[in-house]
């Protein structure tokens, strides 16, 4: 079989029909690459480190051949992993550039009867896209309110809607607190958290409203894109009010059946903001399985910290929409009538 080159634009429609293959290193996959993707080394981290630094001190043609040098041994190793992984023999292939490595791993795969498709630019390309991506402008509307409002679960039945959701918290594997990461997968790197948000971004309509929840700049470690938290910052922001019982009940629900030693540690990460008898009082209250005594400990802290992020909010651009004692599908009818109103607003 052969390769054909293609473009940015024509991966997105190949990618739903063949599976896409990254022939960088390991450690640069990791920190890093196009989603869904496989990982086939033609180099590893040990042996791109040795022909960089040969590249950068005898050129390219010495370079090269000691690249050949070491992954020529394992070529039969490669295209035994390549056709017990892929026997159907049709792939996207992609490396940094688009350069060297991929079209070494093009060339392997083509002699052994593979239809390989070469992304041109490599990741490079497809990362430029994700980066602009996710700092282009678009009309956003923040969901906001205190802790235990149910913000992620009114966001899911909106998108139920037919509505256009950015679930950021999702793509993070984080809900945004000290205890966000309980139970959660690993959280992606900064790079790869951006590669995601615009893969969402992509099939969004910017002209359209995006709900989004209202966050920190950091959701865990991950940090929101700039351009993007610029926006949420300034655009419109639906309070929601609930009362304190309905609250309790919702965090008990969620957090409630998680590890006892994980609902402490996360209090004792919190310990400087708590006080010393607070989060004593907390840890007690967790160990005598008392949701509501720890969980209302808690909410003052993050109640306080909730309202100063509100007085922060671009000012005249928040809604206050109290939603207490109401069923769900009354509660998405209001939010979607807010968002009618904030149309004629504007």
């Amino acid at each position: 079989m052969a390769e054909q080159l293609i473009t940015l634009e024509e991966f997105w429609t190949l990618r739903k029909q063949f599976p896409i293959i990254d022939s960088r290193s390991e450690g640069e996959f990791a920190q890093s690459h196009i989603p869904g993707s496989f990982n086939l080394p033609i180099l590893n981290d040990q042996e791109r480190i040795v022909v960089g630094t040969l590249y950068k001190a005898k050129g390219s043609e010495e370079a090269t051949i000691k690249g050949f040098e070491l992954v020529g041994p394992r070529f039969h190793e490669i295209l035994k992993v390549a056709r017990n992984q892929f026997p159907e023999k049709k792939i996207i292939v992609y490396c940094w550039r688009g350069g060297m490595r991929s079209q070494i791993l093009s060339w392997l795969l083509t002699m052994v009867g593979f239809q390989v498709y070469r992304l041109k630019g490599g990741y490079k390309t497809y990362r430029t896209f994700t980066f602009n991506e996710v700092r282009k402008e678009r009309i956003l509307i923040v969901l906001g309110g205190k802790t235990g409002t149910a913000k992620t679960l009114l966001l899911k039945l909106l998108r139920e809607k037919g509505e256009q959701i950015l679930d950021l918290e999702g793509i993070a594997n984080h809900k945004g607190s000290s205890f966000g990461s309980i139970g959660q997968p690993p959280q992606p790197s900064v790079e790869q958290f951006e590669n995601l948000i615009a893969e969402d971004l992509r099939l969004l309509d910017p002209l359209q409203h995006t709900w989004v929840e209202n966050e920190s700049r950091k959701i865990g470690r991950l940090i929101i894109p700039d351009r993007l938290f610029e926006q949420m910052s300034k655009s419109p922001l639906i309070d929601i009010q609930k009362s304190i019982d309905e609250r309790i009940a919702h965090i008990a629900n969620e957090y409630g059946h998680l590890p006892e030693e994980e609902l402490i540690a996360a209090v004792l990460r919190l310990k400087k903001r708590l006080g010393g008898l607070r989060t004593q009082e907390a840890v007690d209250a967790i160990k005598a399985k008392d949701s509501v005594s720890w969980i209302s400990n808690l909410l003052i802290y993050y109640d306080k910290t909730y309202e100063f992020d509100l007085e922060r909010h671009t000012e005249g651009k928040t809604f206050h929409l109290d939603l207490s004692r109401k069923p769900l599908s009354e509660q998405l009818d209001l939010l979607l009538k807010t968002k009618d109103q904030i149309n004629g607003n504007s």
